[in-house]
Protein backbone atom coordinates (compact mmCIF):
# COMPACT_ATOMS: atom_id res chain seq x y z
CA UNK A 1 0.00 0.00 0.00
CA UNK A 2 1.26 3.17 -0.97
CA UNK A 3 0.81 5.97 1.73
CA UNK A 4 1.85 9.48 1.80
CA UNK A 5 4.66 10.41 4.32
CA UNK A 6 5.26 13.65 6.01
CA UNK A 7 8.70 14.33 8.21
CA UNK A 8 8.54 17.21 10.94
CA UNK A 9 11.35 17.83 13.06
CA UNK A 10 11.18 18.87 16.56
CA UNK A 11 14.33 17.46 18.26
CA UNK A 12 13.27 13.70 16.84
CA UNK A 13 11.38 12.95 13.66
CA UNK A 14 8.01 12.74 13.08
CA UNK A 15 5.87 10.59 10.80
CA UNK A 16 2.63 9.92 9.05
CA UNK A 17 2.55 6.16 7.68
CA UNK A 18 -1.17 5.75 7.77
CA UNK A 19 -4.24 6.95 7.13
CA UNK A 20 -10.37 16.79 18.25
CA UNK A 21 -10.36 20.22 18.84
CA UNK A 22 -13.32 20.56 16.59
CA UNK A 23 -14.44 17.70 14.48
CA UNK A 24 -15.12 19.93 10.71
CA UNK A 25 -18.25 18.68 8.71
CA UNK A 26 -18.73 19.60 5.45
CA UNK A 27 -22.21 22.03 5.92
CA UNK A 28 -23.21 21.29 2.73
CA UNK A 29 -23.74 17.95 3.04
CA UNK A 30 -26.95 16.93 4.07
CA UNK A 31 -26.91 13.23 4.90
CA UNK A 32 -23.38 12.97 7.00
CA UNK A 33 -21.92 14.15 9.76
CA UNK A 34 -18.46 12.33 9.73
CA UNK A 35 -15.57 14.18 10.30
CA UNK A 36 -13.91 15.58 7.14
CA UNK A 37 -10.87 16.39 8.80
CA UNK A 38 -8.70 15.99 11.87
CA UNK A 39 -6.60 18.96 13.70
CA UNK A 40 -4.60 19.51 16.86
CA UNK A 41 -2.96 22.23 18.58
CA UNK A 42 0.22 22.04 20.50
CA UNK A 43 2.23 24.86 22.63
CA UNK A 44 6.20 24.28 22.34
CA UNK A 45 8.74 26.58 23.31
CA UNK A 46 9.70 29.12 20.59
CA UNK A 47 13.37 30.55 19.60
CA UNK A 48 11.54 34.27 19.65
CA UNK A 49 11.68 35.98 22.63
CA UNK A 50 8.47 36.31 24.30
CA UNK A 51 6.75 34.03 21.75
CA UNK A 52 5.43 30.25 21.90
CA UNK A 53 5.61 28.44 19.14
CA UNK A 54 1.72 27.11 17.91
CA UNK A 55 1.81 24.08 15.73
CA UNK A 56 -0.84 23.46 14.09
CA UNK A 57 -1.37 19.55 12.47
CA UNK A 58 -4.13 19.08 9.87
CA UNK A 59 -5.18 15.57 9.10
CA UNK A 60 -7.37 14.81 5.96
CA UNK A 61 -8.50 11.46 5.67
CA UNK A 62 -8.50 10.28 1.97
CA UNK A 63 -12.32 9.90 1.41
CA UNK A 64 -12.79 13.43 2.45
CA UNK A 65 -11.26 14.55 -0.75
CA UNK A 66 -12.36 14.05 -4.81
CA UNK A 67 -9.35 12.24 -6.65
CA UNK A 68 -9.47 12.51 -10.26
CA UNK A 69 -6.96 11.04 -12.93
CA UNK A 70 -3.48 12.53 -13.01
CA UNK A 71 0.08 11.65 -14.04
CA UNK A 72 0.95 8.51 -12.02
CA UNK A 73 -2.37 7.47 -11.64
CA UNK A 74 -4.88 9.60 -9.34
CA UNK A 75 -4.30 12.65 -7.56
CA UNK A 76 -6.74 15.00 -5.27
CA UNK A 77 -5.80 18.27 -4.24
CA UNK A 78 -6.42 21.06 -1.63
CA UNK A 79 -5.26 23.45 0.05
CA UNK A 80 -5.49 24.22 3.83
CA UNK A 81 -5.84 28.36 5.51
CA UNK A 82 -5.29 28.95 9.04
CA UNK A 83 -6.15 32.54 10.23
CA UNK A 84 -5.77 33.58 14.20
CA UNK A 85 -7.68 36.03 15.45
CA UNK A 86 -7.79 37.80 18.57
CA UNK A 87 -10.11 35.99 21.19
CA UNK A 88 -13.02 38.47 19.67
CA UNK A 89 -12.59 37.54 16.22
CA UNK A 90 -12.20 40.84 15.22
CA UNK A 91 -8.98 41.37 14.80
CA UNK A 92 -6.77 39.10 12.49
CA UNK A 93 -3.18 38.65 13.50
CA UNK A 94 -1.39 36.53 10.94
CA UNK A 95 -2.97 33.89 8.24
CA UNK A 96 -1.30 31.60 6.20
CA UNK A 97 -2.33 29.30 3.37
CA UNK A 98 -0.37 26.24 1.69
CA UNK A 99 -1.19 23.51 -0.98
CA UNK A 100 -1.74 19.89 -0.83
CA UNK A 101 -1.55 17.06 -3.05
CA UNK A 102 -1.94 13.51 -2.56
CA UNK A 103 -0.84 10.85 -5.19
CA UNK A 104 -1.89 7.44 -5.61
CA UNK A 105 -1.35 4.75 -8.63
CA UNK A 106 -3.76 2.20 -6.64
CA UNK A 107 -8.32 3.50 -7.30
CA UNK A 108 -8.61 1.66 -3.97
CA UNK A 109 -6.13 3.71 -1.78
CA UNK A 110 -8.20 6.46 -2.12
CA UNK A 111 -11.10 5.35 -0.62
CA UNK A 112 -9.58 3.23 2.15
CA UNK A 113 -10.87 4.17 5.58
CA UNK A 114 -6.83 4.53 7.01
CA UNK A 115 -5.65 6.43 4.68
CA UNK A 116 -4.87 10.64 5.44
CA UNK A 117 -2.49 13.23 4.72
CA UNK A 118 -0.94 15.03 7.38
CA UNK A 119 -0.03 18.55 6.93
CA UNK A 120 2.34 20.68 10.27
CA UNK A 121 2.41 24.88 9.98
CA UNK A 122 4.11 26.77 13.06
CA UNK A 123 2.87 30.00 14.04
CA UNK A 124 5.28 31.93 16.41
CA UNK A 125 2.31 34.22 19.29
CA UNK A 126 2.37 36.39 22.07
CA UNK A 127 1.05 34.14 25.02
CA UNK A 128 -2.76 34.90 24.83
CA UNK A 129 -6.34 33.47 23.87
CA UNK A 130 -7.03 33.42 19.83
CA UNK A 131 -9.91 32.52 17.54
CA UNK A 132 -8.01 29.89 15.21
CA UNK A 133 -10.16 29.03 12.05
CA UNK A 134 -8.86 26.00 9.99
CA UNK A 135 -10.48 26.04 6.45
CA UNK A 136 -9.85 23.23 3.72
CA UNK A 137 -10.92 23.34 0.18
CA UNK A 138 -11.27 20.96 -2.51
CA UNK A 139 -10.07 22.04 -5.94
CA UNK A 140 -11.59 19.97 -8.25
CA UNK A 141 -15.20 19.37 -6.12
CA UNK A 142 -14.74 23.02 -4.60
CA UNK A 143 -16.52 21.92 -1.44
CA UNK A 144 -14.75 23.86 1.64
CA UNK A 145 -15.14 22.57 5.25
CA UNK A 146 -14.07 24.44 8.31
CA UNK A 147 -13.99 24.62 12.01
CA UNK A 148 -13.46 27.51 14.62
CA UNK A 149 -11.67 26.95 18.20
CA UNK A 150 -10.83 29.56 21.47
CA UNK A 151 -7.65 28.35 21.91
CA UNK A 152 -5.02 29.39 24.44
CA UNK A 153 -1.30 29.94 23.83
CA UNK A 154 0.62 29.42 27.17
CA UNK A 155 3.27 31.17 28.31
CA UNK A 156 6.37 28.73 28.33
CA UNK A 157 8.63 31.66 28.93
CA UNK A 158 9.53 30.48 32.66
CA UNK A 159 12.01 28.98 34.57
CA UNK A 160 10.38 25.22 34.02
CA UNK A 161 7.27 24.86 32.06
CA UNK A 162 6.10 21.63 29.95
CA UNK A 163 4.74 22.09 26.32
CA UNK A 164 1.48 20.47 25.42
CA UNK A 165 2.07 16.48 24.89
CA UNK A 166 0.79 14.61 22.01
CA UNK A 167 -0.60 11.36 21.74
CA UNK A 168 1.49 8.62 19.59
CA UNK A 169 0.11 6.30 17.70
CA UNK A 170 3.03 4.45 16.79
CA UNK A 171 6.98 4.92 17.86
CA UNK A 172 10.11 3.30 16.35
CA UNK A 173 13.98 3.42 16.56
CA UNK A 174 15.63 4.20 13.13
CA UNK A 175 19.21 4.26 13.02
CA UNK A 176 19.04 6.39 16.59
CA UNK A 177 16.68 8.73 15.91
CA UNK A 178 13.01 8.43 17.29
CA UNK A 179 10.29 8.57 14.94
CA UNK A 180 6.64 8.53 16.07
CA UNK A 181 3.59 8.93 14.45
CA UNK A 182 1.47 11.37 15.93
CA UNK A 183 -2.16 10.29 16.64
CA UNK A 184 -4.02 13.76 15.94
CA UNK A 185 -7.40 12.44 15.87
CA UNK A 186 -6.69 11.26 19.36
CA UNK A 187 -8.69 8.07 18.73
CA UNK A 188 -6.94 5.69 21.30
CA UNK A 189 -7.70 1.94 20.59
CA UNK A 190 -7.49 -0.14 23.65
CA UNK A 191 -4.88 -2.38 23.35
CA UNK A 192 -1.95 -3.77 25.86
CA UNK A 193 1.11 -1.55 25.28
CA UNK A 194 -1.45 1.66 26.67
CA UNK A 195 -1.25 5.10 25.68
CA UNK A 196 2.19 6.50 24.84
CA UNK A 197 2.98 10.64 24.99
CA UNK A 198 5.72 12.71 23.83
CA UNK A 199 6.30 16.51 25.40
CA UNK A 200 8.96 18.55 26.44
CA UNK A 201 9.94 20.44 29.51
CA UNK A 202 11.95 23.81 29.65
CA UNK A 203 14.19 24.31 32.46
CA UNK A 204 16.87 27.28 33.08
CA UNK A 205 18.88 25.14 35.16
CA UNK A 206 19.56 21.44 36.58
CA UNK A 207 17.00 20.27 38.54
CA UNK A 208 14.77 17.28 39.80
CA UNK A 209 10.71 16.99 39.25
CA UNK A 210 7.70 15.36 39.90
CA UNK A 211 5.23 14.80 37.31
CA UNK A 212 1.86 13.35 37.65
CA UNK A 213 -0.36 11.66 35.54
CA UNK A 214 -4.15 11.36 36.34
CA UNK A 215 -6.55 9.77 33.68
CA UNK A 216 -10.03 11.42 34.00
CA UNK A 217 -13.12 10.68 32.78
CA UNK A 218 -16.23 12.54 31.12
CA UNK A 219 -17.31 13.43 34.79
CA UNK A 220 -14.03 14.25 35.91
CA UNK A 221 -13.34 11.24 37.68
CA UNK A 222 -10.11 9.63 37.89
CA UNK A 223 -9.66 5.97 37.02
CA UNK A 224 -6.02 6.08 36.90
CA UNK A 225 -3.39 8.14 38.46
CA UNK A 226 0.84 7.69 38.15
CA UNK A 227 3.88 10.05 38.78
CA UNK A 228 7.49 9.61 37.95
CA UNK A 229 10.38 12.02 38.84
CA UNK A 230 12.61 13.54 36.11
CA UNK A 231 16.36 14.69 36.03
CA UNK A 232 16.34 17.85 33.57
CA UNK A 233 19.68 19.52 32.49
CA UNK A 234 19.65 23.41 31.96
CA UNK A 235 17.19 23.90 28.13
CA UNK A 236 14.79 21.54 26.25
CA UNK A 237 14.42 17.86 27.30
CA UNK A 238 12.09 15.38 25.55
CA UNK A 239 10.00 13.41 27.19
CA UNK A 240 8.33 10.51 26.52
CA UNK A 241 5.87 8.57 28.71
CA UNK A 242 3.45 5.23 28.74
CA UNK A 243 0.03 5.25 30.16
CA UNK A 244 0.71 1.35 30.82
CA UNK A 245 -2.77 0.66 32.46
CA UNK A 246 -5.14 1.75 30.06
CA UNK A 247 -8.86 2.65 30.90
CA UNK A 248 -10.95 -0.58 29.50
CA UNK A 249 -14.50 1.65 28.75
CA UNK A 250 -14.88 2.94 25.63
CA UNK A 251 -15.36 6.67 26.04
CA UNK A 252 -14.28 10.19 26.26
CA UNK A 253 -11.66 11.24 28.61
CA UNK A 254 -9.03 13.87 29.98
CA UNK A 255 -4.95 13.15 30.45
CA UNK A 256 -4.15 15.70 32.81
CA UNK A 257 -0.29 16.31 33.16
CA UNK A 258 0.77 18.31 36.06
CA UNK A 259 4.35 19.49 36.42
CA UNK A 260 5.80 19.83 40.37
CA UNK A 261 9.45 21.78 41.13
CA UNK A 262 11.73 19.90 43.84
CA UNK A 263 9.69 21.62 46.72
CA UNK A 264 6.79 20.39 45.00
CA UNK A 265 5.23 23.60 44.22
CA UNK A 266 2.49 23.64 40.97
CA UNK A 267 4.36 25.27 38.12
CA UNK A 268 2.31 23.88 34.94
CA UNK A 269 -0.57 21.93 34.14
CA UNK A 270 -1.95 20.28 31.04
CA UNK A 271 -4.62 19.06 29.81
CA UNK A 272 -5.44 16.46 26.28
CA UNK A 273 -8.68 15.20 25.37
CA UNK A 274 -8.79 11.81 23.84
CA UNK A 275 -11.45 9.15 23.23
CA UNK A 276 -10.59 6.04 23.90
CA UNK A 277 -11.67 2.45 21.63
CA UNK A 278 -11.84 -0.10 20.35
CA UNK A 279 -10.37 -1.24 17.48
CA UNK A 280 -12.48 -1.82 14.72
CA UNK A 281 -15.55 -0.38 16.25
CA UNK A 282 -16.89 3.19 15.03
CA UNK A 283 -15.45 6.06 16.37
CA UNK A 284 -18.29 7.49 17.13
CA UNK A 285 -19.56 5.18 19.76
CA UNK A 286 -18.80 6.71 23.34
CA UNK A 287 -20.77 4.45 25.02
CA UNK A 288 -20.81 0.72 25.39
CA UNK A 289 -23.90 0.21 27.04
CA UNK A 290 -25.87 2.94 25.23
CA UNK A 291 -24.56 1.33 21.72
CA UNK A 292 -26.21 -2.00 22.62
CA UNK A 293 -29.49 -0.27 23.64
CA UNK A 294 -29.00 1.20 19.84
CA UNK A 295 -29.43 -1.72 18.33
CA UNK A 296 -33.18 -2.03 18.75
CA UNK A 297 -33.63 -1.20 14.91
CA UNK A 298 -31.20 -3.89 13.80
CA UNK A 299 -31.59 -5.81 15.99
CA UNK A 300 -34.17 -8.94 16.94
CA UNK A 301 -35.80 -8.92 20.56
CA UNK A 302 -34.23 -12.18 21.39
CA UNK A 303 -30.50 -10.80 19.84
CA UNK A 304 -30.76 -8.16 21.78
CA UNK A 305 -31.38 -9.71 24.95
CA UNK A 306 -28.54 -12.11 24.34
CA UNK A 307 -26.09 -9.63 24.33
CA UNK A 308 -27.75 -8.24 27.40
CA UNK A 309 -27.82 -10.75 29.17
CA UNK A 310 -24.04 -12.10 29.06
CA UNK A 311 -22.57 -12.37 32.46
CA UNK A 312 -19.49 -10.48 32.15
CA UNK A 313 -19.08 -6.97 30.34
CA UNK A 314 -16.64 -8.49 28.49
CA UNK A 315 -18.90 -11.61 27.20
CA UNK A 316 -20.99 -8.50 26.29
CA UNK A 317 -18.43 -7.05 24.32
CA UNK A 318 -17.87 -10.84 22.54
CA UNK A 319 -21.37 -11.08 22.07
CA UNK A 320 -21.88 -7.28 20.39
CA UNK A 321 -19.02 -7.90 18.33
CA UNK A 322 -20.11 -11.22 16.94
CA UNK A 323 -23.30 -9.31 16.08
CA UNK A 324 -21.88 -6.85 14.06
CA UNK A 325 -19.19 -9.35 12.59
CA UNK A 326 -22.27 -11.83 11.15
CA UNK A 327 -23.23 -8.55 9.54
CA UNK A 328 -20.18 -7.83 7.46
CA UNK A 329 -20.65 -7.64 3.93
CA UNK A 330 -16.68 -7.58 3.75
CA UNK A 331 -15.55 -10.12 6.35
CA UNK A 332 -12.00 -10.49 4.35
CA UNK A 333 -11.01 -7.09 5.26
CA UNK A 334 -10.68 -5.01 8.57
CA UNK A 335 -14.03 -2.28 7.97
CA UNK A 336 -17.20 -3.46 8.64
CA UNK A 337 -19.64 -0.86 6.57
CA UNK A 338 -22.80 -1.84 7.87
CA UNK A 339 -21.40 -1.22 10.98
CA UNK A 340 -20.04 2.30 10.54
CA UNK A 341 -23.03 3.11 8.90
CA UNK A 342 -25.39 1.84 11.37
CA UNK A 343 -23.58 4.08 13.93
CA UNK A 344 -23.52 7.07 11.68
CA UNK A 345 -27.15 7.25 11.30
CA UNK A 346 -27.36 7.19 14.94
CA UNK A 347 -24.62 9.77 15.52
CA UNK A 348 -26.39 12.27 12.44
CA UNK A 349 -30.00 11.31 14.63
CA UNK A 350 -28.34 12.96 17.67
CA UNK A 351 -27.01 15.73 15.95
CA UNK A 352 -30.18 16.56 14.09
CA UNK A 353 -33.56 15.70 15.71
CA UNK A 354 -32.75 16.24 19.55
CA UNK A 355 -35.20 17.58 21.22
CA UNK A 356 -36.58 16.99 24.89
CA UNK A 357 -34.02 13.40 24.64
CA UNK A 358 -31.66 12.11 22.53
CA UNK A 359 -32.38 12.02 18.90
CA UNK A 360 -31.72 8.30 18.22
CA UNK A 361 -34.96 8.12 20.02
CA UNK A 362 -37.02 10.01 18.27
CA UNK A 363 -39.27 9.26 15.37
CA UNK A 364 -37.29 11.11 12.66
CA UNK A 365 -34.44 9.38 14.28
CA UNK A 366 -35.84 5.83 14.15
CA UNK A 367 -36.88 6.39 10.25
CA UNK A 368 -33.38 7.80 9.16
CA UNK A 369 -31.24 5.21 11.19
CA UNK A 370 -33.51 2.41 9.37
CA UNK A 371 -33.67 3.53 5.95
CA UNK A 372 -30.55 6.19 5.75
CA UNK A 373 -31.34 9.60 4.26
CA UNK A 374 -34.43 10.44 2.12
CA UNK A 375 -34.62 11.27 -1.27
CA UNK A 376 -36.50 14.30 -1.09
CA UNK A 377 -37.20 16.18 2.12
CA UNK A 378 -40.30 18.68 2.26
CA UNK A 379 -40.53 21.00 4.71
CA UNK A 380 -43.20 23.09 6.23
CA UNK A 381 -42.11 24.78 9.78
CA UNK A 382 -43.97 27.95 9.23
CA UNK A 383 -47.50 27.72 7.52
CA UNK A 384 -49.74 30.11 8.92
CA UNK A 385 -52.70 27.41 8.64
CA UNK A 386 -50.82 23.93 10.03
CA UNK A 387 -48.86 23.09 12.76
CA UNK A 388 -45.02 22.31 11.53
CA UNK A 389 -44.57 18.78 9.49
CA UNK A 390 -42.18 17.47 7.55
CA UNK A 391 -42.61 15.15 4.72
CA UNK A 392 -39.71 12.65 3.65
CA UNK A 393 -39.61 10.68 0.59
CA UNK A 394 -37.88 7.34 -0.34
CA UNK A 395 -38.00 6.83 -4.15
CA UNK A 396 -36.28 3.65 -4.22
CA UNK A 397 -39.48 2.33 -1.83
CA UNK A 398 -42.38 4.10 -3.15
CA UNK A 399 -42.85 5.81 0.23
CA UNK A 400 -43.22 8.85 2.28
CA UNK A 401 -43.51 9.20 5.56
CA UNK A 402 -45.26 12.66 7.53
CA UNK A 403 -43.79 13.57 10.59
CA UNK A 404 -45.79 16.72 12.76
CA UNK A 405 -44.89 18.94 15.12
CA UNK A 406 -47.69 18.91 18.37
CA UNK A 407 -45.60 20.95 20.72
CA UNK A 408 -43.91 23.55 18.26
CA UNK A 409 -41.03 22.65 19.92
CA UNK A 410 -39.08 20.82 17.24
CA UNK A 411 -40.48 17.16 18.43
CA UNK A 412 -41.84 15.85 15.25
CA UNK A 413 -43.99 12.79 15.62
CA UNK A 414 -44.26 9.96 12.67
CA UNK A 415 -48.46 9.73 11.63
CA UNK A 416 -47.71 7.41 8.76
CA UNK A 417 -45.92 4.24 10.71
CA UNK A 418 -43.36 2.29 9.49
CA UNK A 419 -45.23 -0.81 8.51
CA UNK A 420 -43.49 -4.33 6.92
CA UNK A 421 -40.58 -4.52 4.84
CA UNK A 422 -39.72 -0.94 5.37
CA UNK A 423 -39.29 -1.36 9.00
CA UNK A 424 -35.77 -3.62 7.96
CA UNK A 425 -33.36 -1.98 8.79
CA UNK A 426 -32.12 -0.65 5.13
CA UNK A 427 -27.91 -0.73 4.20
Amino acid sequence: MKLHYLFLTICLTWICTFAQVQKPVDKNDAVGNQPKYYQDFLNFESDRENMTRLDVFIQVPYSAVQFIRGGVGFEANYSITVTIFDESGERMITERTWNEKIETTDFNQTTAGENFNLSMRSFHLEPAKYKIRTTIEDKDSKRRYSSDNIYTVRDLNKGLAMSDPMIIAKQTIVEGSNRIIPNIPRNVPLQSEGMNLFFELYSDSPQTVTLIYKIMDSDQKIVSEYSEERNLEAGRTTAFYTIEEFPIAIGSYTINIRLFNSRQKLLSEVNKTFLSRWSGVPINISDFDKAVSQLIYIATPSELSYIEGADSQEEKIRRFMDFWKQKDPTPDTKDNPVFEEYFRRIAYSNENFSTYFEGWRSDRGMVYTILGPPSNIDRHPFNYDSKPYEIWEYYELNRRFIFLDETGFGDYRLITPLRGDSFRYRY
